[in-house]
């Protein structure tokens, strides 16, 4: 029996304090990688609010570009129903002379 002690004072004498300090420096990494994390999750947050700011202006513009757009074409209806008429008139002033 005293060699089963003597294995076990052993143990505790050596493998107890080591396994201790192992718990030890896990915590702080544990604790470091916890840190980063939520370093992480800030600038994640931070980038996701600039990029729904930068999305909503670039939505504002293609609705400002596209109104454009649209005005131009309606300005351009009117131009080519004017000319038709224009050219209308053309021709009865032909027949007339």
């Amino acid at each position: 029996m005293a060699f089963i002690e003597e294995g076990r004072q052993l143990i505790q004498d050596f493998v107890t304090p080591e396994i201790r300090a192992i718990e030890v420096r896990l915590d702080a990494v544990e604790k470091q990688v916890a840190a980063l994390d939520s370093k992480v999750d800030k600038r994640v947050d931070s980038l996701e609010v600039k990029m729904d700011k930068r999305a909503d202006a670039l939505d504002a513009k293609i609705d400002r570009n596209q109104t454009q757009v649209m005005e131009t074409l309606h300005r351009m209806e009117n131009y080519v129903e004017v000319r038709e008429r224009l050219a209308r008139l053309e021709g009865k002033l032909q027949n007339v002379a």
